[in-house]
């Protein structure tokens, strides 16, 4: 059994004992609340609750998981005495009853030392009274999701994230769609996870709604209150969060959701407005509107996803007839029209450029990031050239092969490649991720520098179709064996009319690490070799440890 540690002790020694009978329990209480409990790992919940029995207050609760042993009961005990939650000074009881024969030996156990009498009786009517008003406001709370559509709406939402709408579009590229249903006109949709952070889509009731909260956020100055921005938004949402529980904070905050499997992923779906505030239920008619609105958003993307190329954002529209069932189980079309703004995502383009915010954390929407969760860590990374015939045979024997748009010219020794090598789930995984981002469009190696380190770097950046920069390796610009292979580079690239390709091999263990084999080579990407100022992005500076 544990015990208290001497300190404590003494801490709890000096509280003023007061003549007082304290009444305390731990039961079962159903709730649709979605919050996470301490260690509730199986879902079903508890609440625990110390009264003061004399004066019929409230000393303190906590609703904990099913699954925890009696410690959790002690530390709720022992906040009541020090920090009780109602206004009364921190004590110790003379007496503390319990109707349970198990806390009642743990405790005498645990506070045997602190002159407090346990003892064991058959009813708590204080105890009841209040687990009954509490069981009350449980079961008259209304769901998060109205139980008719509550697992449509759960389906559509994964169908969203598969379809992970924020690799084609950034946040300023906004979506209407028509509905003249469940007392909605339009909606206008904005995507995030752009950024690789929070996943999203929201879809505000009005165009002016989403203007005003952008212009707030891009302008605001640092004595803005941008939690009273966020809540006057008049949108719903769905949103996306980790079921993972992270033990090492540092860890989380670093996660990208988008690297985590579908069954590891968990929609979240609310509401906002100015007057109401956050709300994380759905009504009947919203619930609705939403269930709609994701299978448009659906249809749309499936039919013109390729047109969403290099951030282009052309003008394009679409009618769907979307089925709905009705709460009276009959089923009615609801004609749907989906179409592109492009003038509305340039007016959020000028007020981001015009913004004159110094806010490092601001989102620059013209400007595409650059990421560094592209290529596994640990790869072994080389710059080289491939023999000709042996670049002839992968084109028509290896697992993926993206072709240039041209007949590469065969001058010089080879075709410059750059190689990856990882294991072979990570390379697989790798391929994946380059086909779902549309492809390789470019190579480009541009300066950066590490002031604190006072050296320089060649970033090897890698550029996908879908516009977003993808951070390669990060090579010492001094490195004599780097510059060398460098000047190399620029003569084969030269010869081919600045065709070059990118290998992507397993086998990063064993014999052959750094000279992968026909068998270990599992991709081959012919691109265009870019030049720093094709890209724009200037001299890059190393901050927290990253580029």
């Amino acid at each position: 059994m544990a015990r208290l540690n001497l300190t404590t002790l003494r801490r709890l020694q000096n509280l003023p004992q007061i003549p007082s009978v304290w009444e305390g329990d731990r039961r079962s209480v159903s709730s649709e609340s979605s919050s996470k409990l301490e260690g509730d790992d199986s879902g079903s919940s508890e609440c625990i609750i110390w009264v003061d029995g004399s004066q019929g207050m409230v000393r303190a609760m906590d609703m904990v998981g099913s699954n925890l042993g009696p410690e959790v009961t002690v530390r709720t005990l022992l906040r009541a005495m020090e920090h009780p939650q109602s206004p009364t000074p921190a004590a110790r009881p003379q007496k503390i009853v319990v109707k349970d024969r198990e806390i009642q030996f743990f405790l005498r156990g645990v506070l045997q030392d602190l002159e407090i009498t346990i003892e064991y009786v058959p009813d708590l009517p204080l105890i009841d009274e209040i687990f009954r008003g509490l069981q009350e406001v449980a079961e008259n709370r209304p769901p998060q999701l109205p139980p008719q559509h509550a697992s449509t709406l759960q389906e559509k939402a994964y169908t969203i994230w598969q379809d992970a709408p924020w690799e084609k579009l950034g946040e300023h590229q906004i979506l209407s769609i028509e509905l003249n249903e469940f007392d909605v006109t339009t909606l206008y949709i904005s995507t995030l996870g752009k950024l690789g952070m929070d996943y999203g889509i929201l879809m505000y009731r009005s165009l002016d709604s989403l203007k005003q909260f952008r212009e707030r956020v891009v302008q605001h100055q640092p004595h803005d209150n941008l939690e009273e921005a966020f809540l006057t938004q008049d949108c719903l949402f769905v949103t996306y969060e980790s079921l993972l529980d992270f033990e090492d904070d540092e860890d989380e905050d670093d996660e990208n959701l988008a690297n985590l499997s579908i069954s590891e992923i968990q929609p979240s779906f609310g509401n906002l407005h100015p007057l109401e505030g956050l709300r994380s239920i759905l009504y009947e008619e919203e619930a609705a509107t939403v269930l709609v609105t994701l299978e448009a958003l659906h249809r749309f993307l499936r039919d013109f996803r390729q047109k969403f190329k290099s951030h282009q954002f052309p003008a394009l529209s679409r009618r769907y007839r979307i089925p709905f069932l009705k709460s009276d189980s009959q089923k009615k079309q609801i004609m749907v029209t989906v179409a592109t703004l492009p003038e509305v995502a340039s007016e959020l383009l000028d007020i981001a450029s015009t913004s004159d915010s110094e806010d490092e954390d601001e989102l620059d929407l013209e400007m595409p990031i650059l990421r560094d969760d592209l290529v596994p860590p640990k790869s072994f990374l080389s710059l080289g050239v491939m023999p000709w015939d042996t670049a002839e045979y992968l084109r028509n024997h290896i697992q993926f092969h993206q072709a240039s748009e041209i007949d590469i010219p065969q001058d010089g020794e080879g075709l410059p490649v750059i190689l990856i090598q990882t294991s072979k789930p990570k390379a697989q995984t790798l391929i994946q991720t380059l086909k779902k981002a549309g492809g390789l469009t470019g190579i480009c190696f541009n300066p950066g520098e590490d002031p604190m380190a006072g050296c320089n770097y060649d970033l090897g950046i890698l550029r996908t179709e879908d516009g977003d920069l993808h951070l390669l390796g990060e090579f010492i610009e001094d490195d004599p064996t780097h510059q060398q292979a460098r000047q190399k580079w620029e003569q084969r690239c030269q010869n081919t009319q600045g065709w070059c390709g990118l290998i992507i091999a397993m086998g990063l263990t064993g014999a052959s690490r750094g000279q992968p084999g026909f068998k270990d080579m599992m991709a081959l990407l012919e691109v265009r070799s870019l030049s720093p100022q094709e890209l724009g992005l200037g001299p890059l500076q190393l901050v927290s440890n990253s580029f």
